[in-house]
């Protein structure tokens, strides 16, 4: 009997594709805010990222991030989300 499925995303940093739990998730938020969401049950358009640091520089450099979630960010997102990626680890263990 197979295993049980275990839901996949791509990471919008490095394009791979890895279980979702391993991944961080971005929301949108209904009322157009960007959030962090570690649950992954928050509701609104989400974007996943890999816990590296190099995913997040290149998901907020390349404007990755607003096009996946089709929004722009602010100031204060911006800086939110950069001190996160701040606290990964800069490659994979």
């Amino acid at each position: 009997m197979p295993g049980k499925h275990v839901p996949q995303r791509t990471c919008i940093g490095c394009r791979e594709i890895r279980p979702k739990r391993e991944m961080v998730r971005i929301v949108r938020t209904p009322d157009g805010g960007v959030e962090i969401d570690e649950t992954g049950k928050m509701s609104g358009r989400g974007a996943y990222l890999c816990r590296r640091q190099e995913c997040w520089d290149i998901a907020l450099k390349k404007g990755r991030l607003q096009h996946a979630l089709k929004t722009s960010l602010t100031d204060e997102e911006r800086a939110t989300l950069e001190e996160f990626a701040h606290k990964l680890p800069e490659t994979e263990e």
